[in-house]
């Protein structure tokens, strides 16, 4: 580990009508639907788009259908606090954490600490550099821990790449001590099958369980062999984290053959990915549920014994999704909120040719009790700005905003921007605030745009892939109640009872 020292409103519905180029046909249907793309130690390449794509981007400019390039838009009733730049860390922002004060935003190189005790000048307390793709973050008491999904030479902060054909290649979870937050500790690391994308954790007073997510097993990869249809499960006692080890891997999707009992995907669901595993996992400690986003699947289980996540009931969209992404609950525990992340985060598919429903949250109440609980689907929502074809954008992390009485969530589209959408009516959602940038370029499609965007004690965090941390703020009375609600700790994956 290395310690690093440290506009104008948009007022219509736009009407761009991009025609899918070569490259964006590729990424749809040529294959399965794959997570966002893993870069290793180098920015992702850029890619090319079609001459007459490029001239229809910089033809909604000037039209004023889409805002210019880097242009902030929002709406009327969002202000844009501030933006802090990416500094030392030069690779992709990715996940957001939040305790106290302090906001900890994931980089594919590492992680940075901010003080946000003043939303409106957030200060950097501290940027370690820890290279191990997706870095996504998660904290709890004085621990905080860290995705590593990509092969690396070893466990330590100064790891290269290394081919996950080699059976001494590292991938898996790093645990810090953050008690002092100007100088983070590496106290421990947890290999897991298949590395780990993305984390949830289920803590507790004595120890923190967490959920490792992780897919895509080889036959070739000794430490992620087919079939991969689960989830590793690792106890880190709070007083000894040194000890952090996995103690389960729980088989959410039993059947036989070398696959599993997931999702088959292509070909018998063309367009579809195949289930190996989980992307992402929400759990609701409250209620003792959890939702998993599962590649082909969406399902819902109980974590009443949290070492043994039990599933209570599965659904697939073979129509519509391409690649289950993440969860949300509702506060009442009776709606969920599945978002499809079509073509991995890296294509342009908020146009008009690919629709509302692709690429787009999924709206599935919650009916019924306890063990007999099913998942019933409602509806879809999707920004309801066309972007250009140089410009990815897809459903992506996001937020309840804790209002009573109303399904209100704040939401990440990458290059799409932040919006803050009400589903009150499973069967009727509607955006109620949005902010973006104009395209990052109007020649090429680079990866960009907000990654995360979480509601926490009164501001909007958006951690922006390329331009760093924005900070938010919604003046809206459907969310002004929202205000007075403030929490202690908030790991987005691990859902605070608000009201309690």
């Amino acid at each position: 580990m290395i310690l690093l020292s440290v506009s104008r409103t948009r007022r219509r519905r736009l009407g761009v009508a991009a025609a899918a180029g070569g490259l964006l046909a590729a990424l749809l249907t040529a294959a399965p639907a794959a997570a966002i793309p893993d870069p290793g130690d180098s920015p992702a390449a850029s890619k090319e788009v079609s001459r007459s794509d490029q001239a229809e981007a910089r033809a909604a400019i000037r039209s004023g259908e889409i805002p210019g390039q880097d242009e902030i838009v929002h709406s009327a009733n969002i202000e844009h606090v501030t933006n802090i730049p990416k500094d030392v860390l030069s690779g992709f922002n990715s996940d957001l954490a939040f305790q106290g004060t302090y906001a900890f935003a994931g980089n594919y190189d590492g992680f940075r600490i901010f003080d946000i005790s003043n939303p409106k000048k957030p200060q950097t307390v501290a940027q370690v550099l820890c290279p191990g793709s997706q870095n996504d973050i998660s904290v709890s008491g004085n621990l905080l821990f860290l995705s590593t999904d990509s092969s690396r030479s070893d466990s330590s902060c100064n790891s290269t790449t290394q081919p996950a054909t080699e059976k001494s290649s590292w991938e898996g979870m790093k645990v810090f001590d953050i008690s002092d937050k100007r100088n983070p500790r590496y106290v421990a690391a947890v290999e897991t099958a298949c590395g780990s994308h993305t984390h949830t954790l289920v803590p507790d007073r004595k120890n923190v369980y967490i959920y490792v997510s992780s897919y895509s097993p080889n036959a070739a990869y000794p430490d992620c062999q087919p079939p991969h249809d689960g989830i590793s499960v690792i106890k880190v006692p709070r007083k000894a984290p040194h000890k952090a080890a996995v103690v389960g891997f729980p088989v959410l999707f039993p059947g036989e053959g070398p696959d599993g009992g997931g999702n088959p995907g292509a070909p018998t669901n063309p367009g579809v990915s195949k289930t190996t595993g989980c992307h992402d996992i929400t759990v609701l400690p409250s209620k003792d549920l959890a939702a998993g986003a599962c590649m082909g699947d969406g399902i819902l289980f109980s974590i009443k014994n949290p070492e043994r996540p039990r599933v209570i009931d599965r659904v697939q969209d073979n129509v519509n999704f391409a690649f289950w992404h993440s969860a949300t609950f509702n506060q009442k525990a009776d709606k969920v909120v599945f978002t499809d992340e079509l073509g991995g985060g890296g294509a342009a598919t908020c146009s008009a040719e690919i629709g509302p429903n692709r690429g787009a949250d999924g709206i599935y109440d919650i009916v019924g009790k306890g063990e007999r609980s099913k998942l019933v689907f409602r509806s879809y929502f999707k920004i309801p700005r066309h972007q250009a074809d140089t410009e990815n954008c897809v459903a992506h992390n996001g937020s309840l905003i804790p209002v009573r009485g109303r399904d209100l969530m704040v939401q990440a589209w990458y290059q799409g921007g932040v919006s803050v959408w009400d589903f009150t009516n499973s069967s009727k959602p509607k955006e109620i605030a949005y902010f973006e940038r104009g395209p990052l370029t109007t020649d090429q499609l680079n990866v960009a745009g907000s990654w995360s965007a979480y509601y926490y004690n009164g501001y909007i965090y958006s951690n922006d892939i390329a331009k760093g941390l924005d900070v938010l703020k919604i003046d809206d009375k459907r969310t002004d109640p929202a205000r007075k609600v403030h929490v202690k700790e908030l790991n987005v994956q691990t859902q605070p009872d608000y009201f309690d």
